[in-house]
């Protein structure tokens, strides 16, 4: 049948024979086959949203290596712009919406990995990426928080010639705070370390 519309029919149901024996990353190769192969054919379109769908389905959760949800979001984008009026769009929105929580998630436990380990340079650095990764995620006010603590803790153990920069940190870190979240449930504890640090730079200049 190749050359013929029935052996591109057959390409096409081979693709999905795969997909709903749940072999996503065969499904996806020859969804992606199919579609680079025969262009123009009534089922490329869907085709192309199949191979986007397929790298979804093979997502992990949120704890393991994340690629291919990366690729998943990339292929689902690329399939928005290339068929901007197509009927799978609300669905591709509504899957890369979804993954961007998954990557979300993964990194705000990542971060929170580094600070409960004890690595508190690497925790501040995770936290302020997050924050401008993922600038509306419901759990900035806790890493906000927690990068108040790491700081003043990086301040406590730092040499002398150093302390007076990381003080000044914590309490500009604070004032950001509070004018965010005004009634954080954490807010007495960051005056305590906002107030800690006033503290340990009076000492410094008296």
């Amino acid at each position: 049948t190749r050359g013929k519309i029935e052996g591109e029919k057959a390409q096409f149901y081979y693709a999905y024979a795969h997909f709903k024996d749940r072999q996503y990353i065969l499904s996806a190769h020859y969804f992606k086959t199919f579609y680079e192969t025969y262009s123009r054919s009534q089922f490329a379109q869907e085709a192309q949203f199949m191979y986007a769908y397929s790298l979804y389905m093979d997502s992990p959760l949120y704890s393991l290596d994340q690629t291919n949800t990366h690729d998943a979001i990339d292929a689902l984008q690329a399939f928005i712009n290339r068929y901007p009026k197509s009927e799978f769009n609300k669905e591709a929105g509504d899957i890369i919406e979804e993954l961007q929580v998954k990557l979300e998630t993964k990194a705000y436990y990542n971060a929170k990995e580094y600070y409960k380990i004890g690595l508190l340079q690497s925790a501040q650095v995770a936290f302020e990426n997050f924050s401008k990764d993922y600038p509306d995620s419901k759990y900035n006010e806790e890493l906000r928080f927690l990068r108040i603590e790491a700081t003043f803790k990086v301040a406590q153990k730092s040499i002398p010639s150093k302390q007076k920069k990381r003080y000044n940190e914590v309490i500009e870190l604070y004032e950001k705070f509070i004018d965010r979240y005004p009634e954080s449930k954490y807010l007495s504890q960051a005056e305590r370390y906002y107030s800690s640090a006033l503290n340990s730079l009076e000492k410094k200049l008296s």
